[in-house]
């Protein structure tokens, strides 16, 4: 896949939060397995991941992994402005790693869906368990239901969440427009804080990822394929939806994509990137990982495709 690959309203829409991310080209090949493997490896990750990467990914390598979670457009705002600099960058949405300064090359290495997590002790969440995959949105329009979801300006969920919901609109043939009916600036929570309301009782559902709900063991509503951002058959319907960053760049729907490069490489690295990005602990941990990933995009080392 070649950056022609990526929707050019993707590319131009997010060239000022990338720009940073042009300090990933510098990688040079290696072999992996060699070396002190004991050493510290740092990782800038989205917040959906942290859970996999905590409890999956540092069993499974010899290296001590330090994980950092953000959501993923902090993460590139980080990198941009030099106040982070990682051995290994992950976020929730490849198009971030685009033009016009981009890696030489990105691992997409997992896809995920978009779900409605409830809590079924709660009435707001029973309301919402009751009304299922066909009517969920109705006992949201109509504010029965405290509702959690992400940051738009800050990461990828926040604004795909915004797409859900325009998509929603149209394909329930609903009368209200359910991303001017739903949202509200006391729903927005941190990432890494969103699902864990739950266990606090401050919100009754969340708009979350799969593997959020899934590694959390809690219940959830899966959501049509036409909506729910999953589906690469249906970029096209997914692409009609757009969001407005700070600063003015437009970001366009997409199907929901995790990409990984290294910035940083040594023989620890590699051997944590090699587990990370084809390691089984992501399905374990409610990611989908298609047959033809880890897919490669750009000049990888042969160290690391190989």
């Amino acid at each position: 896949m070649t950056s022609d690959d990526v929707p050019i309203g993707r590319r131009s829409a997010l060239s000022a939060i990338a720009v940073g991310l042009s300090g990933l080209a510098g990688c040079t090949s290696g072999l992996r397995g060699g070396g002190d493997l004991s050493t510290s490896v740092s990782m800038l990750a989205a917040g959906s991941l942290n859970n996999a990467l905590e409890n999956g990914l540092r069993s499974n390598v010899d290296a001590t992994v330090e994980v950092e979670a953000h959501g993923s457009a902090e993460i590139a705002r980080l990198v941009a402005e030099g106040q982070k600099d990682p051995d290994i960058v992950s976020v929730a949405d490849i198009a971030l790693f685009d033009s016009p300064l981009r890696p030489d090359w990105v691992a997409e290495f997992a896809t995920n869906s978009i779900v409605i997590a409830y809590n079924p002790d709660t009435e707001g969440g029973r309301l919402l368990a009751d009304a299922g995959p066909e009517l969920w949105y109705r006992p949201l329009v109509n504010g029965d239901i405290d509702l959690g979801r992400t940051d738009p300006d800050l990461d990828p969920l926040g604004y795909r969440t915004l797409f859900l919901l325009e998509l929603a609109s149209d394909y329930y043939e609903t009368d209200a427009n359910l991303r001017e009916a739903i949202p509200s600036p006391e729903q927005i929570f941190p990432e890494t804080q969103l699902i864990s309301q739950f266990e606090t009782g401050s919100i009754d559902a969340a708009v979350a990822y799969r593997n959020m709900a899934v590694e959390r063991g809690y219940d959830y509503i899966d959501l049509p394929a036409e909506i729910d951002l999953s589906d690469p058959a249906r970029t096209e319907i997914y692409s009609s939806s757009t969001y407005e960053l700070p600063g003015g760049n437009v970001v366009d729907g997409g199907v929901i994509s995790y990409g990984s490069t290294i910035r940083h490489q040594s023989p620890a690295v590699l051997d944590v990137f090699g587990e990370h990005v084809t390691g089984q602990y992501l399905t374990e941990y409610g990611f989908v990982v298609p047959d033809e990933y880890p897919r490669f995009t750009g000049d990888a080392p042969d160290a690391v495709t190989n």
